[in-house]
């Protein structure tokens, strides 16, 4: 590909910037800090992609979602995961009306732009699979009537990851629908003073909608057209080969660790994510670093680990490093 082509991208991706300043301004109103967290969140929405958000409580995960969702004019839902959700409480169901003699059908929360699954693993895995199909399908069927869900849409889930009791963890196939898996680590002492000051002083302020659905889908098609070099290509495949076959690429210690390497999704998201990434930082080409940015959201809860990684101590997370380290860059 010529220079001027990725120079013509990148006058698209810079058109673009100005309105993704502004959704991030807009979020920074109510969410102080997490980085890391509100560029996965922007990754997920210009690929559409979802995202799983892991954290212990108060870590403002529910709030980055919202602002995110108030910050796009969309319709947006907030669904609470509990033990006696039922998966028409999420979908939607058939009322008979006595008087007609007919069903008529009642829309669930579902049906929205964006979805914010609260604490998804308190909900059975009924109601866990029932979300995950229309993620995975972009529809919903209720009774013999399927029904296509509007474009954007995008599932946002929570969960904790230290209550054992009353959850349900989600099985690793279905994990691997979501994009990304973002794990939300404790503020800063700057930052959660802060948080303390706003609170303290009762600061509270409005999140205003900057971003139209339309401008949404432009931007996505220009993510789609961010150039990707058959190099950088190769270097996410091997990234990737490298979690299934450790021992081909020299790294014996990780062949004990390592139960199920990634899945083909993994490769396909890893690139997506990529040109995410590289629009983001207002770039028309992808480079080997932005493979690195987010290859641990993207293989962290694609790569399943042995008892004896566990034994160990050793997480996904170690095993994605090793893995980045070893490979050669492009």
């Amino acid at each position: 590909m010529s220079g001027i082509d990725v120079q013509k991208i990148k006058e698209q991706v810079l058109k673009h910037s100005d309105v993704i300043e502004q959704v991030k301004l807009e979020v920074r109103k109510v969410l102080v800090g997490q980085d890391v967290m509100l560029s996965r969140l922007l990754i997920a929405m210009l690929t559409g992609g979802h995202v799983l958000l892991e954290g212990v409580p108060g870590l403002a995960k529910t709030t980055a979602i919202k602002a995110l969702a108030a910050a796009i004019h969309c319709k947006f839902n907030r669904i609470q995961f509990t033990p006696d959700l039922l998966p028409a409480d999420l979908i939607g169901t058939l009322i008979y009306n006595p008087r007609e003699g007919n069903f008529t059908t009642k829309k669930g929360p579902i049906f929205s732009n964006l979805v914010l699954a609260d604490e998804i693993n308190r909900a059975p895995s009924k109601v866990q699979s029932a979300l995950l199909e229309a993620m995975q399908e972009q529809q919903v069927t209720i009774g013999d009537q399927t029904y296509i869900l509007e474009q954007p849409f995008l599932v946002l889930a929570t969960q904790n990851p230290i209550e054992q009791e009353g959850t349900y963890p989600l099985p690793e196939a279905q994990v691997d629908r979501f994009m990304l898996k973002v794990v939300i680590g404790y503020p800063s002492k700057a930052e959660e003073r802060k948080v303390i000051d706003n609170v303290l002083d009762d600061v509270r302020r409005q999140v205003k909608p900057v971003l139209e659905p339309e401008q949404l889908i432009e931007m996505k098609k220009t993510v789609n057209s961010i150039y990707m070099d058959d190099k950088v290509k190769d270097y996410v495949l091997e990234i990737v080969s490298a979690t299934r076959d450790p021992g081909a690429y020299k790294m014996k210690e990780l062949e004990s660790l390592i139960e199920y390497g990634a899945s083909p999704r993994a490769s396909i998201n890893l690139c997506l994510a990529a040109r995410a990434n590289a629009f983001l930082a207002g770039r028309g080409f992808v480079t080997p670093q932005d493979i690195k940015d987010v290859a641990y959201d993207i293989l962290r809860h694609r790569v399943i680990l042995t008892f004896e990684a566990e034994a160990e101590e050793k997480t996904a997370d170690d095993v994605v490093k090793k893995v980045l380290d070893s490979v050669p860059v492009p």
